[in-house]
């Protein structure tokens, strides 16, 4: 009988390390709400389900106050097979300083946004040695904080809900030293995730500017190169009956549905695990900004087309580096 090798295992954790992250949503959902259903209808144990929804209604706000993270969860040796999966590189171009606080704009999103989480949220790229005395904060869908066990889990990474009340916290009651971490382009962007593409939705999304101007707190430009080769999609054909509904859906919810597809189990098969594909994420110069309590929507103009700037300008700096050609430039929509 062969024992497996060192390399086919170090593969197999890596996979596992990747799957167990990208289902760990639908898994936990599916098994807390299973759970707790044969406890209500089949067992005399429902007060164990009344204790799990009363301490959620309790603890409701943590998302929007902190979040509760644990470091050991994000130092797991599991991250770093995440990590090498892919494999994932994390570089800076400026150092910043644990005085103050900072608003971290990632793009692109991509469908999973496995870059930005490998990052931010675990230490598998080594983000406190690479940014001493800073401490992270990745911002993401409040409905992750919704299902008991799941916001858990979340939390414990430093993940923290995305909306005006938690970036308020953040920046006023936590001390300096603390990065929020947005990525601007959320599910809207999806579709825009190709092979290739350098494709944001920005033009219109300058929520971001308007709390850096209330704060006086930097914008520091990220770009995760290599963030849309993960997956490949299916386009249908335009003006088709499924190419509608993708249109209509959006509308609706804001969530572009795609075809989407990666590897599976194996490197010559289909499935929804991402390509085994290198993504560098470059942080760019913090971008000072003003402390303006009620900032004109001129105001936020002016430095929302400041911050673009320093993003192309970020981009056309590195994009050769990663195959990308002198003459592609980035896009904004």
């Amino acid at each position: 009988m062969l024992l497996p090798s060192k390399k086919d295992l170090k593969t197999a954790l890596d996979v596992f390390a990747v799957f167990q992250w990208s289902f760990s949503a639908l898994l936990i959902t599916t098994t807390v709400i299973a759970v707790n259903l044969y406890l209500v209808v089949f067992t005399p144990y429902w007060p164990v389900t009344v204790l799990i929804l009363t301490w959620l209604a309790f603890d409701w706000k943590t998302p929007q106050r902190g979040g509760r993270r644990f470091t050991c969860v994000r130092h797991w040796r599991l991250w770093k097979h995440y990590s090498d999966y892919f494999p994932l590189k994390l570089l800076k171009t400026h150092d910043v300083c644990p005085s103050r606080n900072y608003i971290l704009v990632c793009h692109p999103h991509g469908l999973f946004a496995h870059g930005w989480f490998g990052h931010f949220a675990t230490e598998a790229s080594g983000f406190s040695k690479i940014f001493p005395g800073i401490t992270p904060y990745i911002l993401t869908l409040g409905a992750f904080f919704w299902m008991p066990f799941l916001r858990e889990y979340v939390m414990s990474t430093g993940a923290c809900s995305v909306s005006r009340s938690s970036i308020d916290f953040l920046l006023t009651h936590k001390g300096t030293g603390n990065m929020v971490i947005v990525v601007i382009g959320g599910l809207a962007e999806c579709r825009y995730s190709l092979p290739g593409s350098s494709t944001l939705v920005l033009k219109n999304r300058s929520g971001f500017v308007r709390m850096a101007l209330q704060h006086g707190v930097p914008l520091i430009p990220a770009y995760a190169f290599g963030e849309t080769d993960l997956y490949d999609q299916h386009i249908f054909t335009p003006g088709g009956f499924v190419n509608r509904f993708q249109k209509w859906f959006q509308s609706m919810v804001h969530i572009y549905p795609c075809a989407f597809y990666g590897r599976g189990f194996t490197k010559n098969s289909w499935g929804l695990l991402p390509y085994s594909r290198p993504v560098t994420t470059i942080v760019g110069e913090p971008l000072p900004m003003p402390k303006i309590e009620n900032p004109s929507q001129e105001i936020v103009a002016k430095y929302h087309t400041l911050y673009i700037d320093a993003l192309r300008k970020l981009f056309d700096q590195h994009k050769t580096k990663f195959g990308i050609s002198e003459t592609q430039e980035l896009e904004i929509i």
